[in-house]
Parts: C-alpha cells; sequence; structure tokens
C-alpha cells in the first residue's frame, strides 16, 4: 500500500502531516507535481515532478495507482478515477471519497462549472481552517491504522 498526493494545491499544513505520518508508519508516500516540491529528507517520501498540462500530474497518478492505494486529492473526477481502480481518495478536509458518495460529488462540481461557464457567480469552498486539519489528521491515521492491522 503507497500514498499519492496530488501535491499541486495540497495545503502545506496538509504535507506536514502526510510526512509525519509515512515516517510514523514507514509507508511510501510519494506527491506528484508540476512543480518542484520540497520534502524533508526521508527513505518514506519522494516527489515525481510531472511536465505541465491539464490533468497531467492526475493521469500519472492513475498510471501508477494500485489497488488499495490511498490518493489524497481535492480533484473530484481524479478521485472518481482512483475510486474506480479499486484505490481510496480522501480530500485535504478530512472527507473520503467513496462508490456511494462520488456521483454526488461529481454531479454538484458539474453543475457549479456550469454555472461558472454561464456567468454565475459561485462562492467556492469555504477557507482550508483548523477543524479541517483535524479531520483530516483524524480520518488519515483512522485509515493508515487499519492498514497497519492487516
Amino acid at each position: 500500500m503507497k500514498v499519492w498526493v496530488d501535491a499541486d494545491a495540497c495545503p502545506v499544513v496538509i504535507k506536514e502531516i502526510l510526512f509525519k505520518a509515512a515516517n510514523r508508519t514507514n509507508i511510501m508516500t510519494t506527491l506528484v507535481a508540476n512543480k518542484l516540491i520540497y520534502v524533508p529528507p526521508s527513505p518514506n517520501i519522494r516527489t515525481m515532478q510531472v511536465e505541465n498540462g491539464f490533468d497531467v500530474a492526475d493521469n500519472k497518478i492513475v498510471e501508477l495507482l494500485e489497488a488499495g492505494d490511498l490518493v489524497i486529492t481535492a480533484d473530484i473526477p481524479l478521485a472518481a478515477q482512483v475510486i474506480e481502480r479499486g484505490g481510496y481518495a480522501l480530500n485535504p478536509r478530512g472527507e473520503f471519497y467513496a462508490k456511494e458518495n462520488i456521483q454526488q460529488h461529481l454531479s454538484m462540481r458539474n453543475l457549479l462549472e456550469e454555472l461558472r461557464a454561464s456567468g454565475i457567480e459561485t462562492n467556492g469552498p469555504s477557507p482550508f481552517n483548523q477543524s479541517n486539519r483535524q479531520a483530516f489528521a483524524a480520518q488519515l491515521d483512522r485509515f493508515l491504522t487499519g492498514v497497519i492491522r492487516r
């Protein structure tokens, strides 16, 4: 089992939580981005820089993903692909995407995208806050603890 991070838009505080978890659990964590990302020296953490372009990092994650891997992403279409391939998808606010809810998330995303394209202003997500950080840390810990116990 590996952890993949859609790192271009991942908040720094989430990356820091992931670095600590990778070292605590010895689970390989790879940050995939189209720009250089700093990671602390560790045998459990690495970066993968991909070319600039639409969905290049997402496509690389899907290409390398194996069933049972965890992907950290706020990108709902990427989360849908991860689930389809037997992986797990957790967003930086601590919510797992699942077969049971991914279609609802995709539909809402598509509706909001259509509204924005037609000139209607949507508010977007609320600012990232401490409760989001705590929710993410708790969900990640629960998930990784379950993996280690298997």
